[in-house]
């Protein structure tokens, strides 16, 4: 049987990236994972991207990925928020940020989820006490003693004190522990796509609000943008059969012209949309981070940064612990983690979901308001400041390794 001091279910980008901050805190851990590297580094396998806040690359700095990373993440300057109807001029009210205007070189970078993976596999691969484990999965845990007992689908076994599940939305193991969820499904579905456009996006990321969802350009390296475009999931699988031409003809009355003439470049992706909280976080001997604990819309892009911010204050607390000789798996170990996180969790869920609620929708009071409401924020400079620190993640109480420090 394998001794390890914590084992993590899930190897995707939040559970590598606590394995990483757990092993180099001086822990053994050992990360199991369903999905061989090779196919999840393939690019037809994710064609997401993720806006990473400039909280969380000063994590992934602090934890020697962001070296590697760099090359292959475009820097966000500026953000414009709009609203509007396909075919119809946009609102004459809209947000605006600048990083300049709060001394940022970037409110953020977005980077292709295959390149984000790629920096951390490599940093995985030079961490002396991180074992990755693939392709397999946790198939039981049975806590006994002061620790507990994983088996994993090729029959391993590892002892350990605490087992942590990242293994996303349909947890198995959380289902299994016993932790059950709130939440429902969005009558949407993300589409998301690549294309190639003949002018510079200048570092500019654009959020369109549509009755249908919320329709994102976010600008990636060279003169590349990716479209995460939200739509009733009635209309999606119809969009999504169209030919090029027709597909093309669609993306352009979303899209305008302020970027030339664009072309697709690569395959499309589709995704249901639905929101979920974990009733609890922890549970003796074990926690959720990342998606296990919440999903959330994809319409202010922290999806991934408040799975990393789990990832950040869980490795903190236990480290704090392990150093003070205390029971890492212990309940009233695993309480401070949730008290810190599950709050957060829950303001930035509701947030989210308030805001596709109010602008996913064409009613013409409710759209007067709203963009009301953007012109007043974009008007009010302390007001629009504070936006653009939240977007960055840069508020609250923030673990060690978001302010860019050592776990």
């Amino acid at each position: 049987m394998k001794q390890a001091d914590i084992v993590i279910s899930g190897g995707g980008m939040v559970g590598l990236t606590l394995g990483l901050a757990l092993a180099q805190g001086g822990f053994k851990t050992v990360v199991a994972d369903l999905v061989p590297a090779s196919t999840i580094l393939a690019p037809h396998f994710d064609g997401r991207v993720s806006a990473l806040a400039y909280a969380s690359v000063r994590m992934l700095t602090a934890l020697g990925v962001w070296e590697a990373l760099a090359p292959d993440a475009q820097p966000i300057r500026e953000i414009l928020v709009t609203d509007g109807v396909p075919g119809r001029p946009a609102s004459p009210f809209s947000l605006h940020f600048d990083a300049a205007e709060v001394g940022a070189e970037a409110l953020g970078h977005i980077a292709e989820n295959r390149h984000i993976r790629a920096a951390l596999y490599g940093a995985v691969a030079a961490q002396k006490n991180l074992e990755l484990i693939a392709p397999t999965s946790v198939k039981s845990m049975n806590t006994q003693g002061g620790g507990a007992i994983v088996r994993l689908e090729d029959g391993t076994e590892i002892a350990a004190p605490l087992v942590v599940a990242a293994d996303g939305r349909e947890s198995r193991l959380r289902g299994e522990i016993g932790i059950g969820v709130v939440g429902w499904s969005y009558p949407q579905t993300g589409i998301v796509a690549t294309v190639e456009h003949e002018k510079p996006h200048n570092g500019v990321a654009y959020e369109h609000f549509l009755p249908s969802g919320p329709f994102a350009i976010l600008p990636m390296t060279g003169n590349r943008s990716s479209l995460v475009w939200t739509e009733d999931k009635t209309k999606a699988p119809a969009l999504l059969a169209l030919d090029e031409a027709g597909f093309h003809q669609e993306l352009s009355r979303r899209f305008g012209n302020h970027l030339g003439k664009i072309s697709s470049a690569g395959h499309r992706w589709s995704y249901p949309l639905s929101f979920h909280l974990a009733r609890e976080f922890v549970r003796p001997r074990f926690a959720l981070a990342g998606d296990c604990a919440h999903g959330i819309h994809p319409i202010a892009g922290q999806g991934l940064n408040l799975g990393l911010k789990d990832a950040a204050a869980l490795a903190e607390v236990l480290l704090d612990a392990g150093r003070l000789g205390r029971d890492i798996g212990a309940l009233d170990t695993l309480k401070r983690y949730e008290r810190w996180r599950r709050f957060d969790s829950f303001a930035l869920a509701a947030s989210t979901d308030a805001l596709n609620r109010l602008f996913s929708n064409d009613i013409t009071p409710l759209r007067h308001l709203r963009d009301l409401g953007l012109g007043i924020v974009d008007a009010i400079g302390p007001a629009r400041r504070f936006f653009m620190r939240h977007a960055g993640g840069d508020i609250g109480k923030l673990p060690r390794l978001m302010r860019g420090e050592a776990a």
